[in-house]
């Protein structure tokens, strides 16, 4: 099965990092977020990806053209102008990248590598990281038999909340999950026929093949409560550094 990540937005909300990279591209444990999107899905036996590209695509193409040169070390010979790799360990990855325009909605990109699908695939977000169960998550597509499945995430609130009872606080939570209940947390599993639902290159996917799909009973939720982040913000990329920090520590 294949995985279609969308990335190629503006990412205005972290313009501190997005003015010089695309959004995917922002280092998150010194490794992009792209590259950490990818790994969980090849966690789980899915390698063969297709980018949808736009602002800035050419640096997301550079990355995986050298990727080697990112992940392995070398030697350079500059009178021979020869290279040698040293510990050639790399992913098994597939990697189809497709420049779906700078200002592009989401149903106009995925729309354009519709040719690249010839049956049901999973699609995401290049902004959002999570733990979520792939193989569980397919396999409920497969059961249910709709044109989409979307994970339902519940996020955790932005702030602190008290339990009350009269006058007398009894219990104190820093920043509790789900302040408005549950959310499209971005991890998609869609039939191929979905792809008809879209009709226009002004679409967003969200608001308009989503809601007709909805409208048909075509839409099933998968909800997962277990660790999911998106990278909207400063302030999100800080906490989820602080995370891969708390979760190195503890693997030592």
């Amino acid at each position: 099965m294949k995985v279609v990540i969308l990335a190629g937005g503006l990412g205005t909300r972290i313009s501190e990092e997005s003015v010089l990279k695309p959004k995917p591209l922002v280092e998150i444990g010194g490794k992009p977020i792209i590259w950490h999107i990818m790994k969980h899905y090849s966690h789980f036996g899915l390698n063969d990806f297709i980018i949808c590209c736009g602002y800035k695509g050419y640096l997301i193409k550079e990355y995986f053209t050298n990727y080697s040169l990112h992940t392995t070390d070398i030697t350079v010979d500059v009178r021979s102008n020869k290279i040698d790799v040293h510990n050639k360990t790399t992913e098994p990855w597939k990697i189809t990248l497709i420049d779906t325009g700078q200002d592009s909605q989401t149903g106009d990109r995925i729309k354009k590598i519709e040719k690249f699908v010839s049956e049901d695939f999973c699609l995401t977000y290049g902004d959002g990281l999570s733990a979520i169960d792939i193989k569980k998550l397919i396999k409920f597509n497969k059961r249910n038999k709709k044109l989409a499945s979307v994970t339902a995430v519940k996020p955790a609130g932005r702030f602190g909340a008290i339990e009350l009872k009269k006058n007398l606080v009894t219990n104190f939570l820093e920043k509790p999950s789900g302040d408005g209940g549950w959310i499209n947390g971005g991890f998609f599993v869609l039939n191929k026929d979905f792809l008809k639902l879209i009709s226009n290159k002004n679409e967003m996917l969200e608001r308009v093949a989503i809601q007709k799909a909805v409208n048909q009973n075509e839409v099933c939720a998968y909800r997962y409560e277990g660790f999911w982040h998106c990278i909207d913000t400063k302030r999100d990329k800080d906490l989820l550094e602080k995370y891969f920090k708390k979760q190195k520590r503890n693997s030592k």
